[in-house]
């Protein structure tokens, strides 16, 4: 599974249950996400034991990239059984606020920083 643009590129590894985001995502609207959210849900469907959400090279997530990392978040939770991993970096200022968010919506959810 995987999403290639000029400016993004996401992929799910199968072997390591891991989530890649790399470049910009700066999609209008919720309709241009469609993609993404598919391939987050088909990610969810493989119900792996622990996931790993990898967002250390994802450079800007505009408003409603970050709602959709919300929901993913919340369907996780809802799955009971998987274990998320979210990676980043402190080098991009975005995450350091906007992933620790995400811990709200899943106390669960482990953040490792780079």
């Amino acid at each position: 599974m995987e999403i290639k643009t000029d400016d993004y590129r996401l992929w799910y590894e199968n072997e390591t249950s891991t989530l890649n985001c790399l470049g910009s995502l700066r999609l209008n609207g919720m309709d241009e996400y469609d993609p993404i959210i598919q391939l987050l849900e088909s990610a969810i469907d493989q119900e792996p034991e622990t996931m790993i959400l990898n967002l250390k090279g994802l450079e800007f997530l505009n408003s409603s990239g970050i709602n959709v990392l919300s929901k993913f978040v919340i369907k996780v939770r809802q799955k009971k059984n998987v274990n998320l991993i979210v990676k980043g970096s402190k080098k991009l200022l975005w995450q350091g606020k906007s992933l620790k968010n995400l811990q709200r919506l899943m106390p669960s959810l482990e953040l490792e920083w780079e």
